[in-house]
């Protein structure tokens, strides 16, 4: 409630503020309120940089996550880099900036939490409740936060963020790689000839087993690792049982329907994030929506099976 209060009256503020340089009359568009507040100025100075500035002088309507100065600076200390190589990286500049800009206008209380939203950019990014504050998840599964909500402006709505969101840099395949836990897995998908097909633009949803999941499928089904790899049909056909044709974030999981899955087959998922499979057995789902540039990944501790 504390922070609420506080987003509240730091939105006022930036309000008042805005609409007092304005001489009081008149509602700024997006690119006067960045110049009419110093906390958007190195923002505002990247939006010129890439070119965007006609763009978000438009008619709109948009939606601005703008992040302030200190987060630019913080962005700058994360990669190692200056102001002005990034901002000399037009490529680079524009997808980032495109990541904080909605194509319409979405109030915080709009913001539907837990679901993906596209960015102009073309990715997603994912909001979150954070202390009864809004926050922020991009393709990175970097999180930020909203530290003044709803800042009106003639063509649109800005929200305050205290870090620059960044586009996802990796798919499906190479998050499961760069992951502990996912060793078995990636050996699963390379054995399979999948790796090329889950590269794709998709978007997927794949429920990954760790390495624990498939060292107990092996135990089940009395088999070793170097057969399971070797049998490409078999693998193929668990492999793509875990994968759906489309990005499903876990707020988006048909609770108590059946789930189609790239291979054809279905499965269902409870209320409490427990998948049952074709064969009736049962997996945990014990974490979710790890972002990637195709899709999303959940973490299953139980390899599933179709009812073949």
């Amino acid at each position: 409630m504390q922070r609420r209060h506080l987003l509240a009256a730091a939105a006022a503020a930036s309000a008042s503020v805005l609409l007092a340089a304005c001489g009081g009359d008149s509602t700024p568009n997006l690119i006067e309120a960045l110049e009419l507040d110093a906390d958007l100025s190195l923002l505002l100075e990247a939006v010129r940089a890439a070119g965007l500035e006609g763009a978000l002088n438009g008619s709109g309507p948009f939606t601005l996550f703008a992040p302030t100065n200190a987060a630019f600076g913080a962005l700058l200390a994360e990669l190692g880099t200056t102001k002005d190589a990034v901002f000399g990286d037009t490529a680079l500049l524009t997808a980032v900036l495109t990541t904080h800009v909605l194509g319409a206008e979405v109030r915080a209380a709009d913001v539907p939490v837990g679901r993906a939203v596209t960015t102009l950019q073309g990715g997603i990014v994912k909001p979150v409740s954070v202390g009864g504050g809004l926050g922020l998840v991009d393709g990175r599964n970097r999180s930020a936060n909203v530290i003044a909500a709803d800042i009106r402006c003639s063509n649109g709505v800005i929200h305050k963020l205290d870090r620059v969101l960044l586009p996802a840099d990796k798919t499906v395949v190479e998050t499961a790689i760069a992951t502990p836990g996912f060793g078995i897995l990636v050996q699963a998908v390379v054995a399979a000839g999948l790796v090329d097909a889950l590269s794709a633009a998709g978007p997927f949803t794949v429920f990954a087993p760790t390495d624990e999941a498939f060292a107990a499928l092996l135990d089940e089904l009395g088999t070793t690792a170097e057969d399971l790899l070797a049998n490409t049909a078999l693998l193929t056909t668990v492999l793509t049982y875990h994968v759906l044709p489309a990005r499903v974030l876990a707020a988006e999981v048909p609770v108590g329907a059946d789930i189609t899955t790239l291979q054809g087959g279905t499965f269902s998922v409870d209320a409490g994030l427990v998948i049952t499979d074709g064969a009736g057995r049962t997996a945990n789902i014990v974490a979710t929506d790890v972002l990637a540039s195709n899709g999303v990944i959940h973490v299953i501790d139980r390899v599933i099976l179709p009812s073949a």
